[in-house]
Parts: structure tokens; sequence; C-alpha cells
């Protein structure tokens, strides 16, 4: 399971350091897509592989299922972690999160969130400030 929030930067090739914490579970090889409030999701490959199968057995016919589809699979990069621990940030992956120099890696349970450092800190602190709404919304779901 992935958790902890790390801070990193982009070097000038484009590659960002991956905590270590998250190396082994995230494996050689995942994937990084766009994800919602315009950060990016890193999947295991295997979690990877039962969403996209999820994902796959989505009806066709919904118009919100094929344009969630065409979001998610044509922001996907197969990815790969270097010797010293980083990947390469797609251009147009950078361009979706607003990524600049600085970026917050976060764990997410299943997955990995990279988040331009300034889009997180903004994120957060609205987050943090209706954590007890979210929290009181989230009754229903027994946690």
């Amino acid at each position: 399971m992935f958790m902890g929030e790390y801070q990193h930067s982009l070097d000038d090739k484009a590659r960002l350091t991956i905590p270590a914490k998250f190396r082994e579970e995230l494996g050689s090889f995942f994937v990084i897509t766009r994800g919602l409030d315009q950060c990016l999701f890193a999947y295991p490959r295997k979690d990877w592989e039962a969403l996209e199968a999820k994902l796959r057995a989505m009806p066709l016919a919904r118009q919100d299922a094929r344009q969630f589809m065409r979001f998610f699979f044509s922001g996907a990069a197969e990815s790969e972690l270097d010797k010293q621990g980083r990947v390469l940030v797609p251009a147009n992956l950078r361009e979706y999160a607003k990524m600049t120099r600085d970026c917050v890696v976060i764990g997410v349970g299943g997955r990995v969130e990279i988040w331009d450092a300034e889009m997180w800190k903004t994120y957060s602190a609205g987050a943090a400030e209706s954590f007890s709404d979210l929290a009181s919304g989230l009754v229903d779901l027994d946690l």
C-alpha cells in the first residue's frame, strides 16, 4: 500500500525521482496517466491491468464511459525507473498537471499521485478545511 507525502523536483531532463518507499511496490515498469484534480496517477503494472479490464467492461453506449476511457487511456504512458529511481514524465502529462520544477509525490492506497507542488498546496489547503465535511459525507461507506 502506498502512503506518505514526499517533496521532489523534476530535473532538467524532466525526470522525477520516485520515493524509495514506493519503488518496490510500484515496480520497475508501471503506468502513469492523467488523474483527477489535475494530478497524475501512477499504477503498478498488475493494478493497471485490473483497472484496464474494469474500464473495458464499461458499456460503450454510455457517452460518459466513452469520454472517461478516452481521457484516461490517451494520457497513459508505460514508464520505467532508471538505476537512480527516476522516471521520465512525458511532456503531455507535465502540461496536463501544470508541473513545474517542484513536485509532491503522495501515496494514496493502491496508487501514487504526482502533483505540482503549488497545485498540491492549494488543493490540500482546501481539502484540509473541508476534511470534517468529507468524512461525514463518507459515513455511509462504513469507514
